[in-house]
């Protein structure tokens, strides 16, 4: 299966917001709401300092801890990228909390919101909005193994300036699908070094989540059969009533007014 990726080259990327606004405008976003966020960031000690700029937007992680906690389906892998099917959310937050890189997040109407690698406009044959806006191609879309080689290509020259220039993403939560071009370590650009998804979540997807499910079946049955005995009941006295009614016995409301 063909797998795709973004490349973001944070070397070349000069906080223009010009990705930020055709996401927005593409996508047509709601107010109050964005898939990409711009942050300029200052590195070093003065007089020796650097900056650069942060590209926070949902890294597509093939090992995703939001895919591997989500109870309904509503985020899901395609192409190697992170899809969301809003209809599905149910609102849960879970993958609000398991995100290693503090990605989804709960809209106004309830249900999580996040990138979905411009899922629509690429099955179209187009391009995704940012890329197709990024001035400095600081952004590229691609099938994955040529992104990758592009971004040691770029990485290499990069060295240049910044010894410390590496490629994130390679490996990284089993492989990102935002391939990333750092002049910088990691952890000085605000990346987790290791965003691998906890044990603890995997346990959930393996043991909680079905033991709540099966927890929440269960319930299902009990008000069923709650609705059973109910409707039996009623029936029952109805036709008490009606039994009543046709030997002149006086009904149990009747009695208690006749005894008043």
């Amino acid at each position: 299966m063909t797998t795709y990726a973004f490349l973001l080259d944070i070397g070349r990327c000069i906080g223009c917001q010009a990705c930020v606004a055709a996401c927005k405008t593409g996508n047509e976003v709601p107010e109050g709401r964005q898939y990409i966020r711009i942050v300029e960031q200052t590195r070093g000690t003065f007089p020796n300092l650097r900056g650069s700029f942060q590209n926070l937007r949902c890294y597509h992680c093939a090992d995703a801890a939001c895919v591997t906690v989500c109870p309904t389906g509503a985020l899901y892998k395609e192409e190697g990228l992170t899809r969301l099917d809003r209809e599905k959310c149910s609102g849960c937050t879970y993958c609000v909390d398991a995100c290693p890189y503090d990605v989804p997040v709960l809209a106004d109407d309830g249900r999580s919101s996040k990138c979905d690698g411009c899922a629509a406009v690429v099955k179209a044959g187009g391009t995704p909005w940012c890329v197709k806006t990024c001035p400095s191609h600081a952004l590229l879309y691609d099938e994955r193994p040529k992104i990758l080689a592009e971004a040691h290509r770029r990485a290499a020259a990069l060295k240049m300036r910044y010894p410390n220039a590496q490629v994130y993403g390679e490996t990284e939560a089993g492989g990102l699908g935002v391939v990333l071009v750092l002049p910088d370590d990691p952890m000085a650009l605000g990346l987790p070094a290791n965003p691998n998804v906890p044990l603890s979540l995997t346990a959930w997807q393996k043991a909680l989540q079905p033991a709540s499910l099966g927890l929440t079946g269960l319930s299902i049955a009990f008000t069923g059969l709650a609705a059973v005995i109910a409707r039996r009941n009623h029936l029952q006295e109805v036709r008490t009533l009606e039994a009543r009614n046709s030997t002149g016995q006086p009904t149990p409301e009747a009695q208690e007014t006749k005894d008043q």
